[in-house]
Order: structure tokens, then C-alpha cells, then sequence
């Protein structure tokens, strides 16, 4: 059977998962409830940066596999699957995670549901959230228990959004009884016959394998991060120590480079969310150290404030300084508990004068932070600066010449904070350059 697929939320998940099925030569359908949204994607116009995306939205409009609408009545009318793809940021004043889009989406989407059908949760979310929803749309939906729940997590990074949806590393799929997992086997057929893994749980499990695997790539980003506060202390050097520990076959490099540490929509809210959670199950003893993982990487932000004010000679009044990235990391324009826009915006709050540059998340930092200045380029955004923070490590900054940019700066001082350059390279050039856990 050809199923009908329908995407509900076209954030960043949503209009990726929608354009990624309909390549995969599914009609799909994609809602949101901003019906300007919908207009500027059914015109081809992306939200996001996200590197192949565009390219494959647009080619599938025009061959009329995809489409967008703000009906609920449309999406259950059409569709045979129904993906949901909304967002659970972290509640105000608080760790645990907001659920209540989804639960809108189940609540307009349920009383139209009049006949089999599968929904299919995509979003992270607190273990147990699923259970809960699937009692929802068995009450809601006129068709009852034949409008089933699965959970399907995502794992998607930002800048190969576009390959981990059409080739993942895994699937995991939570359910209930035997027809669904039927269903997403031939949803996910061309996957499945490439080798992709698919592990079949239940519902906690499902739920529980995207917020584990975002507190161990937290747990490994902060556990470099504390080696390069050992190691300033020490003054030996955490990027040695790193390549030193990444041959070790048990750890592995990947998630081990020393830095600014970890930002996003993904990672900060998840490890809270996941830790408030354990809490309200009983559990919080088994997280506690997320706690420290969490303000490890926060402490690196207080840390490259202080090299920055080090560098600058003690204090930031009357200095002018330049941010090279806004964005949480490469190849995206998220600026979502950005690390970069944080130390941005408290170096201009100590009083500096803070030019930030980014190839891709201008526009979204300007309306966030219209008080900081803002450069149209890297070498423009450097012009008479004192001292140059590298905080994303975009290639156009990992490549740039010190000779061309130390022609533009009024001293030439650096500060690398994800330990992305070669430090002879830039010290051989003149520049005094500072990293995170180097001498």
C-alpha cells in the first residue's frame, strides 16, 4: 500500500521530515498552524538554514509530492500517517519540558480522525508522555483504538539534517501491537533494505533512547571541557590530551574537542528535561551528575569572558571587539542558547563595543540582540578590533589568513574557543592566541 504521509509542524524536524518523505516518493502534506509559514514554504522559502534542503522542498513542490496547509480537517482527510513534529522547549522558571504543543496538536487533530490511521510521534519528550497521548487519541478520535500511537524519535544534526533523515544510523520505534511496526517497516522500507538498524520497544524506551543519547553527548562534550579546566590549571594542553584519549578505541574522538562547549534547541533543555523528569519519577539520584555536566558547560561561557578581558588587558571599557559566529554551531543559523551570542552579549554588557559576524544566522541574532553591532563579513566585522573571538567554527573562519586579518585589527590578539586554528600558524603571524585548556 501507498501510504499518504502527513507532517504536522514545519519547524525545523517538521520541514525537514516533510521534504526528506516526499524524496523518498511519499505524498506528503505538511500543517502549521502559522499560516505564514505555510504560505512562504509552499513558495519554496525555507525557515531554516539547512544545507541540501532547500533544493530538495522546492524540487518536491514542483512535482507536487508536497504541499502545506493550516487544516487539521485536510491533514486527516488525507493522510494515512501522521507525523508530529512540534517542539518541547523547557518551561519558563523551571528544567521539566513543555509538552502542551503536542498535546494542542493530538486535541485538533484526534476529533477528525474518523477512520484507521496511524499517528506517529517524533518529538522528545519526558518517558511516559507517550502512554499519556496515545489514552488522548484513543478517547478523542472517532475511529477510537484504530487510531493508533508509535514513537519515533529523531536524530537529526543540524547541517546534515537532510542525510541523517534519509540515511540514519538506527530507527527506533516504541509500540503497542504488531500493525504499526507493519506500517513503519514500509514507510521505512528503502532504509531497511540499506541496512539501517531498527530496534522494535515500547513506548519508555523509545522515549528514553533520544534524552540518553543527548545526556551521554553532553556528559562526553563537558567531561573534555573539565579535562581543559585541569589542564589551565596544570598548564598542559587539553587538545593533546584529546588526540591522546581518541585513540583509545573504548572512548573514540567524535564529541571530544575542548571548547565552548554545547548550545541548541537539542542538547541544554533535553539533559534539564530529562533530569526533572527522573525526579518526578523517583529517580533523580540516578541524574544528579547531569548537574554538573550541565554547569561545566556553562562555566566555559564565564571562562572565555575572562580570557577575552584578560587579553583586552584587564578591562573591556573603551576596547573594541569582535565575535566571529552567532550561530550554536557550523552550518546552521540556530541561535537557540547560543554560547557565542552569550559571551557576545556579556563582553558589550562589561562594557566593549562587540561586533558579531555569521555566514548564516545574522538576521536571526540582529532581532534577538538588536544591541549588538553587526559586521557584513569577517574581516569587515575585525576593522580596529582589539581582540577577535572565534566562538563557531565556521570553515570560512578555521580558514582564514592571519596575515589578511591582522592587516585590518588594531592588535593582534585572538581568542580561540572551540580550538579550531593552528596555534604556530597564528603565533608564527604575530597574533597572541588563547584557547580554552592551552597554555
Amino acid at each position: 500500500m501507498a501510504y499518504r504521509l502527513t507532517v504536522l509542524g514545519t519547524g525545523y524536524l517538521g520541514a525537514t521530515h516533510a521534504a526528506c518523505m516526499a524524496e523518498l516518493g511519499f505524498e506528503v502534506l505538511g500543517l502549521d498552524v502559522d499560516a505564514e509559514k505555510v504560505a512562504s514554504l509552499q513558495a519554496g522559502n525555507l525557515p531554516i538554514h539547512e544545507p541540501g534542503l532547500e533544493a530538495i522542498l522546492r524540487r518536491n513542490l514542483a512535482n507536487g509530492r508536497l504541499r502545506f496547509t493550516t487544516s487539521y480537517e485536510e491533514v486527516a482527510d488525507f493522510g494515512d500517517v501522521h507525523f508530529v513534529c512540534v517542539g518541547t522547549p523547557q518551561k519558563k522558571g523551571e528544567y521539566a519540558a513543555d509538552t502542551s504543543y503536542l498535546d494542542a496538536v493530538i486535541d485538533s487533530l484526534a476529533p477528525h480522525l474518523r477512520r484507521e490511521c496511524l499517528v506517529v510521534g517524533k518529538s522528545t519528550v519526558p518517558v511516559g508522555t507517550a502512554e499519556r497521548l496515545a489514552g488522548k487519541l484513543a478517547r478523542l478520535a472517532p475511529a477510537g483504538e484504530a487510531a493508533e500511537l508509535a514513537w519515533n524519535p529523531e536524530f537529526l544534526r543540524e547541517g546534515f539534517a537532510v542525510k541523517d533523515t534519509l540515511h540514519p544510523d538506527r530507527i527506533v520505534l516504541g509500540v503497542r501491537s504488531e500493525k504499526p511496526e507493519k506500517i513503519m517497516r514500509e514507510v521505512y522500507a528503502s532504509m531497511l533494505e540499506h541496512g539501517t538498524p531498527l530496534v522494535i520497544t515500547d513506548y519508555p524506551t523509545a522515549e528514553l533512547v533520544k534524552v540518553a543519547a543527548n545526556a551521554f553527548l553532553a556528559t562526553k562534550i563537558s567531561f573534555i571541557n573539565a579535562m581543559a579546566e585541569v589542564c589551565e590549571a596544570a598548564h598542559a594542553d587539553v587538545k593533546q590530551l584529546s588526540l591522546a584519549l581518541s585513540y583509545d578505541e573504548r572512548i573514540g574522538g567524535k564529541f571530544l574537542n575542548p571548547g565552548l562547549g554545547f548550545g541548541g534547541g537539542c542538547l541544554p533543555k533535553d539533559i534539564r528535561a530529562f533530569m526533572a523528569r527522573a525526579g518526578e519519577l523517583g529517580a533523580d539520584q540516578a541524574l544528579t551528575f547531569l548537574r554538573e555536566v550541565d554547569a561545566i558547560n556553562m562555566r566555559r561561557r564565564a571562562r572565555m569572558v575572562d580570557l577575552a578581558r584578560e587579553l583586552a588587558g584587564g578591562s573591556f571599557h573603551g576596547c573594541t571587539m569582535t565575535v566571529l559566529g552567532a550561530a550554536f554551531k557550523p552550518d546552521s543559523d540556530d541561535i537557540r542558547d547560543s554560547p557565542a551570542l552569550d559571551v557576545a552579549v556579556k563582553i558589550a554588557q562589561l562594557g566593549a563595543k562587540v561586533t558579531v559576524y555569521d555566514p548564516a544566522a545574522m538576521d536571526n541574532a540582529r532581532r534577538l540582540h538588536p544591541e549588538l553591532n553587526y559586521g557584513t563579513s569577517a574581516l569587515e566585522a575585525s576593522r580596529d578590533a582589539h581582540v577577535v573571538l572565534l566562538l563557531t567554527e565556521w570553515r570560512e573562519f578555521v580558514e582564514l589568513d592571519p596575515e589578511e586579518l591582522g592587516s585590518v585589527v588594531a592588535s593582534r590578539k585572538i581568542v580561540d574557543g572551540r580550538n579550531a586554528l593552528d596555534a604556530e600558524v597564528w603565533r608564527a603571524a604575530g597574533w597572541h592566541y588563547r584557547a580554552l585548556g592551552r597554555p
